[in-house]
């Protein structure tokens, strides 16, 4: 994308207030105009796709349809004497289209190559003020592709003069589907829809066939709960998201295709990259690994680079650099896998175990990425089985998405989500040794656990259920505190979260807290039903958990979440399912509160003016402030895909003030603080934090 959104994160750190209001139902979809594209299964060298039955083990007609452009302008607020300008028009097709009830007509502007430049504006007078929280954006539906809106915002006025923070803005997929943006609730009288640029690059034009807008009555969040920003669209469903460590960008993908996995080919993976510095998301499709990701393990390497391995392309392993930007394949697994957990190593190489999603179920035993070998190695000695949780669908479910993290001596503590913990040694053939059980802890597949004080070896869990899928989620709530490889863990059973929860993320912030968000009461793959729009908060020192601002857009099943450098949190996705009802090509970025004054303003921030690039393990650390502050924490970049992030962790460091300049004790650990990048936040009295310096530690 070449256009530039004018600085608008700027703007999203300093949003006022929104009102929240719940999804309409009948607009929680992207609605592909042409067929599904789930296909019939093929065989393709570990290739899983699932036929025309099911889907990710739901039956396709169990899961909600998406609504036809019909149905979605019958759900809108019907738009009589409403009126609509646009900066320019080709005559015979003005700006009242849009609001015609008739898709087969359209606005657009002056056609030619050298018609009126981008950006272009819509503009909708409703003639009286609603409380809105969606737009439904419907390209033109005749064959034609030009003027495809992609990179967009919308903003909303009282009086049509003063328009504010935009509400949304993004990249919209280069398609005839129906594309829907559900914001903030705010009251508005006048929507502008602005086009920066054409969604195929085929030229300076923008097209409209419809433009629905839909008000809701949801009452507006209580104050002192933090802040969620406008919507971020993405042209995509991001399914696994990673923090690149050298910009501050954010690196998102689906599948062989935006809006499904089912029937991939094979070959590719569709990914975009979001720029927090100038709010643009561009796009790219990663083929020259010949490998479709989804549904893949994922870590970031001690170097920084993402290892992404199996997946729908089962036995592949893709890398990406964020240095080079560039996606290279790398060696194939010995076991083809999908829906496997992976985890960096106190050494710098990396684990994986279980995955029987795809390329064949069970048996799926621990294998050894070696970095510097660039080599896969299977371990005998560290089998399944003591991993597998007890679900209704078999070992199909029962060895997916574990909970692991890498610790002292190249070993692997196993937390969940099997009731049973382990540990796993990597080396020689591998090695296993129980921990015992997770307290008064059933199986909790599809639960969380973050490492919230790696000095301490202190891990939260939380939620998650005994099946994959058709149950009721638990609000359960555990402490875990591991030391010494291969000796059982200390578990305290705490007070359980306000809520049930399978499908959620959980991110560890600077001040030790863990942001809890999305996810439903009872699992059930691509559906909105019960879902928990309110995040929570837990304190590590109180051991409870707080009910934050909820959030406007449901997040479950295939959703993701992210620590920004801001202190801030990305919470994105959810769906995947093709022609569906749940596919969300959304992110919203939630504050805390401690980015706020107690009246609702931005707090001022501490700033880091100096610190080291690289650090090592056993050293010391010493940067600069420009004013005094009280507390310093390493936090590891995270990459995460359903549910499981295994980057992640919090290191706290204790310092030793000389005016504004702070020198630090590291760890000697290189299993505490594992090789790879972090964050650096430093905190004032006030508990707000800086923005982060990116850190790396390398291997010893």
């Amino acid at each position: 994308m070449q256009s530039s959104m004018l600085g608008l994160l700027a703007l999203l750190s300093a949003s006022a207030p929104f009102a929240n209001a719940i999804t309409p139902q009948a607009i929680t979809n992207n609605v592909p105009a042409a067929k599904s594209v789930l296909g019939q299964s093929v065989d393709n060298g570990g290739l899983s796709t699932e036929g025309i039955a099911t889907l990710d083990g739901m039956a396709i007609d169990a899961i909600p349809e998406g609504r036809s452009a019909e149905a979605v302008m019958a759900a809108a607020i019907t738009p009589a004497s409403w009126t609509a300008t646009a900066d320019s028009y080709q005559p015979g097709y003005p700006p009242s289209n849009v609001l015609d009830g008739n898709t087969n007509t359209f606005w657009h502007t002056p056609f030619g190559a050298n018609g009126k430049p981008l950006p272009h504006t819509l503009t909708i007078d409703m003639q009286q003020a609603y409380l809105i929280n969606s737009i439904a954006y419907i390209p033109r539906q005749d064959g034609s592709s030009n003027g495809n809106v992609g990179e967009h915002q919308i903003q909303t006025s009282l009086d049509g003069v003063n328009y504010g923070t935009p509400v949304a803005l993004g990249t919209y997929q280069d398609s005839s589907s129906t594309k829907t943006t559900i914001f903030e609730a705010t009251n508005a009288r006048y929507v502008k829809f602005t086009a920066l640029t054409e969604a195929g690059n085929r030229g300076p034009w923008s097209s409209c066939a419809t433009f629905s807008i839909f008000q809701t009555s949801t009452a507006a969040p209580p104050s002192g709960q933090g802040k969620w920003s406008p919507t971020l669209d993405f042209p995509l469903v991001p399914v696994s998201m990673a923090m690149e460590h050298d910009s501050g960008n954010v690196l998102v993908w689906s599948s062989y295709a935006a809006s499904t996995f089912g029937g991939s080919p094979g070959g590719n993976t569709l990914t975009a990259t979001y720029n927090p510095a100038t709010g643009i998301v561009s796009q790219r499709d990663v083929s020259n690994t010949d490998h479709d990701m989804f549904c893949e393990g994922l870590s970031m390497d001690s170097t920084g680079r993402f290892i992404s391995t199996g997946g729908n392309n089962a036995p592949k392993t893709s890398i990406y650099s964020p240095k080079y930007d560039f996606w290279a394949a790398g060696p194939q697994m010995n076991i083809p896998r999908g829906y496997q957990s992976q985890c960096a190593l106190s050494n710098g190489n990396i684990f994986v175990i279980g995955g029987s999603w795809s390329g064949g179920s069970g048996n799926k035993i621990g294998e050894l990425y070696s970095y510097t070998a660039n080599t896969w190695t299977k371990l005998a000695g560290a089998p399944v089985d003591p991993m597998l949780t007890n679900d209704a669908q078999g070992v199909y479910r029962a060895d997916n998405h574990g909970w692991l993290f890498g610790w002292k001596g190249g070993n692997v503590f196993q937390a969940g989500p099997s009731r049973n913990m382990n540990w796993y040694g990597t080396a020689g053939a591998g090695s296993t040794t129980p921990a015992g059980p997770r307290g008064n802890d059933g199986d909790a597949m599809c639960g969380n656990a973050v490492m919230y004080d790696a000095t301490q070896g202190k891990i939260l869990t939380v939620g998650g259920a005994v099946n994959y899928q058709g149950i009721n989620a638990t609000a359960n709530a555990h402490i875990i505190t591991i030391n010494t490889p291969g000796t059982a863990a200390t578990v305290q059973n705490i007070n359980p979260m306000w809520y049930q929860r399978t499908f959620a993320n959980a991110v560890v912030l600077p001040n030790g807290r863990v942001f809890i968000t999305g996810g439903q009461i009872y699992g059930q793959p691509f559906s909105d039903a019960t879902s928990q729009l309110q995040p929570e908060m837990w304190d590590p020192v109180s051991t409870t958990f707080t009910k934050l601002a909820p959030q406007a857009i449901p997040r479950n099943y295939h959703s993701t979440a992210i620590l920004m450098p801001d202190a801030t949190i990305l919470s994105a996705g959810g769906g995947l399912c093709g022609a569906c009802a749940t596919n969300h090509y959304d992110g919203q970025v939630y504050s805390p509160a401690y980015l706020f004054n107690t009246d609702g303003s931005r707090a001022t921030r501490p700033v880091i003016t100096n610190a080291p690039a690289q650090v090592a393990i056993s050293g010391t650390l010493t940067a600069t402030t420009n004013g005094p502050v009280t507390a310093w924490a390493l936090v590891r970049l995270g990459s995460t895909t359903h549910t499981v992030n295994t980057d992640q962790r919090r290191i706290p460091l204790f310092a030793k003030a000389n005016g504004n300049t702070y020198t630090m004790p590291l760890p000697t650990d290189p299993g505490i603080m594992l090789p790879g990048y972090y964050y650096l936040f430093a905190s004032n009295a006030a508990g707000v934090p800086s923005i982060a310096k990116f850190v790396w530690v390398p291997v010893p």
